[in-house]
């Protein structure tokens, strides 16, 4: 079947039989009855916007509609360029994780950096990665910390992403150095005169209570959460949202954008792909106390060593 006759076909069988077709795709693509006709006895073709709009209206995958063993129709996350489009990012985030139920999802998390969900919590360390963020996508000259003007609603608005991580079964993997890259920023932009001394400090304050938190939760060892120490798999921030009924897997391309897909087969290989690597990773909710106590000092150890190289610089 062609593309057009497969979209069609799928049609005709999620609406009521005492529905006309005609009349549906006129309605939905605000076009007259005859123009519809002809879409439909495929002496026209959708345009690709209105493909769009019928997929989006009756929720259908255009992964599992068209997809073939080698090609995926995947979205994509706005670009950020404006303090605005983070707004539009969760947005859009927001949008894709409605489709899930929480307490029916599975979220795979490897994490190269603080995972997102750490980083919109309303402290200064979350203010501090929307600067470095937005200071990565933007070619605008790089203004101070302080000066950073955030519209906090950002924040506020994005209450879901943080309450879904909340209410799903989360499993994270972690190495050695989740932690390096917002430690590298802190003091980089400390030594660049664009962040204070007492907010630097006050950021490494706010890590070092995440850490802690993390570290309390391996300790409850439940199902809810479950952190995991791999030694060789290279990170880079993917997240699978995994569930029974629905899948999503986002695959990130730079500093905050990914691109996302639902493709039943790609999200399974995912899951296949991360199972495997938990088996070559230590689980520090399982592990025996000495294990994790290891793996914990080391991520205090690091922010003790920023937080004395900062001291020392002022004091240089």
């Amino acid at each position: 079947m062609k593309s057009q006759e497969i979209l069609l076909s799928t049609i005709r069988n999620l609406i009521s039989k005492n529905i006309s077709l005609n009349e549906e795709i006129a309605r939905i693509l605000d076009i007259s009855y005859d123009a519809a006709h002809r879409r439909i006895s495929m002496k026209s073709k959708f345009s690709i916007e209105e493909t769009i709009t019928l997929c989006e209206f009756f929720s259908l995958s255009m992964d599992t509609l068209f997809r073939n063993k080698s090609q995926l129709i995947i979205e994509k996350t706005k670009e950020i360029t404006t303090l605005t489009d983070f707004k539009d990012y969760f947005e859009k985030t927001n949008q894709i994780l409605t489709t899930l139920n929480p307490k029916e999802t599975t979220v795979y998390y490897a994490a190269k950096d603080i995972p997102m969900n750490y980083a919109v919590s309303g402290t200064l360390f979350s203010k501090f990665k929307f600067f470095i963020w937005f200071n990565l996508l933007n070619k605008e000259q790089k203004s101070s910390f302080e000066e950073f003007a955030f519209d906090e609603s950002v924040l506020g608005e994005n209450n879901n992403l943080k309450t879904f991580f909340e209410n799903s079964k989360r499993v994270e993997i972690w190495n050695d150095t989740t932690i390096n890259s917002s430690l590298q920023q802190i003091n980089y932009f400390f030594e660049a005169g664009l962040l204070t001394y007492n907010n630097a400090i006050y950021i490494l304050e706010d890590l070092t209570e995440i850490i802690k938190t993390i570290e309390k939760k391996c300790e409850l060892d439940t199902d809810d959460f479950q952190l995991y120490y791999n030694e060789l798999l290279i990170l880079n921030n993917s997240a699978l949202f995994n569930s029974k009924e629905k899948s999503a897997f986002f695959l990130p391309y730079n500093a905050l954008g990914y691109y996302v897909t639902s493709d039943n087969n790609t999200c399974e290989e995912q899951k296949q792909y991360i199972i495997n690597q938990l088996y070559n990773s230590k689980s520090l909710n399982q592990s025996g106390k000495k294990d994790r106590k290891i793996f914990f000092f080391k991520m205090h150890q690091k922010i003790q060593f920023y937080k004395a190289k900062i001291e020392n610089y002022i004091i240089e």
